[in-house]
């Protein structure tokens, strides 16, 4: 017996993988013109989780680019739907009925133009608000009971200012970094809501 034969004797076999239980999606519009857009604050988030556990959000399915990855104790599918923005429920509606994964297990990433830049927000369920992506969640999944992060990307200018000019412009230099600063924080938020703790997420994080 050589040495090799001798450890492949000692090995042991790698621990099975737990199945998916869970969703985490970042919301935006795919493509090079919308990044760092404010309406793709959700796939700033999003990349963020997928690094704090050495994931890569490069796979194509379910009409997203997706990841699996060990979150907040469970098993999670992340994903970036690459429907754009007002079809976002398409993508969320194919990878929940795959995996059978209810509404209350899929948190959403997604931008809030009601708070300052980096400002985040925790909720357990609620209405679109406004938001198309969360529009087209609730329509396509029959259900507002799903948590979501909302991040702050700032206030319009004046009211009369264009809704889709503003989300879908570039983030300020200054915003963008402020931005950035907040994205550790938002990855910790969302292994916390994994793991069970979205009450510690909401007092921890939650302003």
């Amino acid at each position: 017996m050589n040495i090799f034969d001798l450890f492949r004797r000692i090995e042991k076999p790698a621990a099975p993988k737990l199945p998916i239980t869970h969703i985490v999606a970042g919301l935006g519009n795919p493509g090079t013109a919308y990044e760092n857009t404010r309406h793709n604050a959700g796939f700033l988030a999003v990349d963020a989780v997928a690094a704090s556990v050495n994931a890569d959000l490069r796979t194509a399915k379910f009409h997203a680019l997706v990841a699996e990855a060990d979150l907040g104790g469970v098993r999670a599918l992340l994903m970036k739907p690459q429907t754009f923005m007002n079809n976002s429920g398409v993508a969320l509606q194919e990878a929940a009925a795959f995996y059978k994964i209810p509404p209350e297990n899929i948190l959403i990433l997604h931008d809030e133009i009601s708070f300052s830049p980096g400002m985040m927000r925790i909720r357990r369920k609620g209405s679109a608000g406004g938001h198309n992506g969360l529009k087209s969640i609730i329509e396509h999944i029959g259900s507002e009971n799903f948590p979501r992060i909302k991040i702050g990307v700032g206030q319009k200018p004046s009211p009369d200012y264009d809704l889709a000019d503003f989300v879908l412009s570039k983030f300020p230099t200054a915003d963008l970094a402020i931005i950035r600063e907040e994205l550790p924080k938002i990855a910790d938020a969302a292994a916390l809501i994994l793991s069970g703790k979205i009450d510690e997420a909401m007092t921890k994080y939650s302003k």
